[in-house]
């Protein structure tokens, strides 16, 4: 039994599953992370998300889904893993709205051509159900969606990183493209107020995928 299942901290229930967690990350990175690192990263997505939300029900899938997506940029940025596809980041300030559109409409656009993940400098505790009522007339589906940070080797993983709203606190690491989209933030707005910076944004990823040669499908 390894650390992360030893913590007085997390209750019984959800150490089964981040064993359950741990097992499977470890036969998806079998060979390119060990053990050690995968129950790392695992640990301190968890303790991330616990620290956040005020409602625990997703707390461990959540953990998951971060250290998953943690190791595969890591992989990326140590040469251990990459299929050639171009990487984006989107970031804002709370990952709750903008960045969470944008991806949306980046993973619906370019399918499996091309690979985006998003964050913030101060995550939320849920994405803006205004932004998923309005991605969701125009039938993208981000209510499965959750806000996270951006750690270092998610930026260094992306091929262009595009800020929007964080100002000084988006992560600058050098020689990395940046590309800075001047956005309302929709937070606290209603659904009709949200559509037009929405279909700014469906612009925006549609160009950003052009200059990428991402054929949109």
């Amino acid at each position: 039994m390894t650390e992360t299942y030893l913590r007085d901290d997390i209750p019984l229930e959800h150490q089964l599953v981040l064993r359950s967690s741990s097992t499977l990350l470890q036969k998806e990175f079998d060979g390119t992370f060990g053990a050690e690192t995968i129950e790392r990263f695992l640990h301190s997505s968890y303790d991330d998300f616990g620290a956040r939300l005020t409602n625990s029900t997703y707390l461990t899938t959540f953990a998951e889904r971060f250290a998953r997506e943690r190791l595969r940029a890591l992989a990326k940025v140590e040469g251990k893993s990459d299929d050639g596809r171009p990487v984006v980041l989107f970031l804002c300030t709370h990952n709750a709205g903008r960045s969470q559109m944008a991806l949306g409409y980046f993973n619906a656009l370019a399918g499996d051509r091309a690979l985006a993940w998003s964050g913030g400098s101060e995550p939320g505790n849920e994405v803006n159900p205004s932004a998923v009522a309005a991605m969701a007339e125009v039938g993208i589906d981000i209510s499965r969606e959750y806000p996270k940070p951006w750690t270092n080797e998610i930026v260094q993983a992306a091929d262009v990183v595009v800020t929007m709203g964080c100002g000084d606190a988006c992560p600058v690491f050098p020689g990395k493209r940046y590309v800075d989209w001047t956005l309302e933030d929709p937070n606290g707005m209603g659904v009709e107020a949200v559509r037009p910076i929405r279909d700014e944004i469906k612009g925006r990823v549609e160009g950003l995928l052009a200059e990428l040669g991402v054929t949109v499908g």
